[in-house]
């Protein structure tokens, strides 16, 4: 990681929250309710039970449409957030982030870059036409580091101070200014879980140290970490906290009763190729953990290779699977940047047995990529902006769903 000298930063009170409206584009899905029917049918329709809107609401093919569905009426938003996400799961995809700078910077050529430079759009997959651009808050001079996306939000840090973006609303979150020494290198974060949740916290990776913070509080606590290597991802899978490192050991964090990072023992499938020239990624699909690799030789030409982790073998494995079946997955640039699975992709016109790859070119005509397991990526592109390589300072593309569909079933 290339680390130029920050410029001096503008302080920042401590936990600060600021919010910003933005507006999608949408039509009601619902007419009848905003027309000139009789109240009795308007109520008919605003009556219906949450049993049955919780089954539409499953239905549901694209983040635009639950925002439509939301929209309809007090009912119906209602029915929203009492959706039980535990019995039901979302059948949409992700949005897709494409980052940038403002014209007037965008030659600039540096490690970091004032937040207030950039900018984004964010597209539906479904209804490609439709995308919403924002910009970061202009009125946020700190120069940033990119840390991660979670839950929804862009997480950034310039020294002792952090923010935290919704990528849809432009909500800023200020935490409490963080205290180290100069050897110590905040390389990422993760929230635990959404920023609307009671129990909700940011933890910050370091060299040295894991920082947490618990949203409602004005203080941080740091844990001692024990580790050779940076962590290059970190994800929740059935209420555990997962992390692979370089060379690709898997390791488990906790945080209670006392901290601990463990590395998990597991071996590999005799006909998995492993010690490969990119750091791996981990997507959480179904109730399976899955580690997805680019092999790069004359031999794959760039095919992508993906194995499951098995943790009922003793030791636990990592199995190649030949086909991802009715599944596609969305891996981001950054390994840091969250990864996505999305069951039966036909219903909004994706691809099963896919891997869908944004594009590192901000002036890619083509944003993404979808390459079938088994593909060569090469024989679809041969631009070096899908050869997809550790981390980096500044905001690049990525996949996210927004912070409204957390909150939905809390």
């Amino acid at each position: 990681m290339n680390d130029a000298p920050l410029p001096r930063c503008t302080p920042a009170p401590d936990c600060v929250r600021e919010v910003v409206v933005a507006e999608w584009p949408s039509k009601k899905i619902c007419h009848c309710l905003v027309s000139t029917s009789a109240s009795s049918e308007h109520r008919v329709w605003a009556d219906l039970p949450d049993s049955l809107l919780h089954l539409i609401i499953a239905l549901l093919s694209s983040f635009h449409d639950l925002l439509a569905f939301i929209g309809t009426c007090h009912s119906w938003r209602a029915a929203v957030f009492s959706f039980p996400s535990s019995i039901y799961a979302f059948v949409f995809p992700p949005l897709h982030l494409k980052a940038g700078l403002r014209r007037a910077n965008w030659h600039c050529n540096t490690s970091y870059n004032l937040l207030s430079n950039y900018k984004w759009h964010l597209c539906d997959l479904v209804r490609t036409n439709l995308s919403l651009r924002r910009s970061a808050p202009r009125n946020t001079p700190n120069y940033m580091r990119y840390l991660g996306c979670s839950y929804g939000h862009l997480i950034f840090s310039c020294v002792e101070h952090l923010l935290l973006v919704d990528v849809y609303t432009g909500t800023k979150v200020k935490p409490p200014k963080l205290h180290t020494n100069s050897d110590c290198v905040i390389d990422s974060a993760i929230l635990m879980a959404p920023l609307s949740s009671s129990n909700s916290c940011l933890l910050l990776f370091s060299n040295l140290f894991i920082f947490q913070w618990q949203v409602v509080t004005n203080s941080w606590t740091d844990y001692p970490l024990v580790s050779e290597h940076f962590l290059i991802q970190i994800v929740l899978f059935k209420g555990q906290m997962f992390a692979i490192d370089f060379p690709q050991t898997l390791k488990t964090i906790s945080l209670a009763p006392q901290p601990n990072v463990q590395e998990v023992d597991v071996v590999w499938g005799e006909d998995i190729v492993v010690g490969l020239n990119y750091d791996p990624w981990l997507v959480v699909c179904g109730d399976m953990l899955l580690m997805v690799d680019l092999v790069d030789d004359l031999i794959s030409n760039g095919t992508f290779q993906v194995s499951r982790f098995d943790s009922s073998a003793e030791p636990a494995k990592w199995t190649k699977m030949e086909k991802l079946e009715n599944w596609a997955l969305f891996i981001s640039l950054d390994r840091r940047s969250p990864t996505f699975s999305c069951m039966n992709p036909e219903i909004w016109g994706g691809k099963s047995n896919c891997i869908y790859v944004p594009s590192a070119s901000k002036d890619s005509d083509e944003p993404w990529i979808v390459v079938e397991l088994g593909q060569a990526v090469y024989s679809i592109t041969r631009s070096d902006s899908y050869i997809l390589e550790g981390k980096s300072n500044q905001l690049e593309s990525l996949w996210v769903l927004p912070s409204l569909v957390y909150g939905v079933g809390q």
